[in-house]
């Protein structure tokens, strides 16, 4: 069963990768990109290493959503929905990536992958997380909370009035001045 799952979640993660030259605007490729890296996860939750797969999803959404907050922030046209091709030399970028794949491929059959040690340890997890983190705990739980300002900051940058703006500099503007109509003060 779980042959099968495998190889479901690697030909969802080919299909969806391959969409991220397929599709025409920046906003589907970061979700194309996204579910790609998310079936990958899928594969290394699979392969026995649910942190390191549940790592891997949480850093690719975590870098999608970033994405699409300064797409909406900075970019000229709509949140990314505007068409754009994605490949610039077609012919040129297909023989490249072909070409890598076949030798990544035939690297996995050339290489004489060596036999495993002793058994498995009893928890993968804790063995990931403390060689991935180790010393460097502090660092990565201040770099999530500068990630985090970032975020809040571009989407405060990127939206040209606030909550309270329509009741004016000193918040005694009554009724509120909506610059749209349809509002509470229709």
């Amino acid at each position: 069963m779980s042959a099968a799952v495998f190889a479901v979640l690697a030909v969802l993660a080919l299909v969806s990768a391959f969409l991220v030259f397929c599709l025409n605007s920046m906003a589907r490729v970061t979700f194309a990109l996204l579910a790609s890296l998310c079936f990958v996860g899928g594969e290394v939750i699979l392969l026995g290493l649910p942190y390191l797969g549940v790592v891997v999803v949480l850093m690719m959404v975590m870098e999608m959503v970033i994405m699409a907050v300064f797409m909406i922030a900075y970019m000229m046209n709509p949140a990314g929905l505007m068409p754009m091709a994605m490949v610039h030399n077609k012919r040129g970028s297909l023989a490249i990536s072909i070409g890598t794949f076949l030798a990544l491929a035939a690297g996995i059959f050339a290489v004489p992958w060596p036999d495993r040690l002793g058994k498995a340890p009893p928890d993968t997890t804790f063995q990931v997380g403390e060689s991935l983190m180790g010393a460097q705990m502090l660092t990565m739980v201040t770099l999530g909370f500068v990630l985090l300002a970032t975020m809040v900051a571009a989407t405060v940058l990127a939206t040209h009035r606030g909550r309270y703006d329509r009741f004016g500099d000193d918040l005694d503007q009554r009724p509120a001045k909506d610059p749209a109509g349809g509002g509470v003060g229709r």
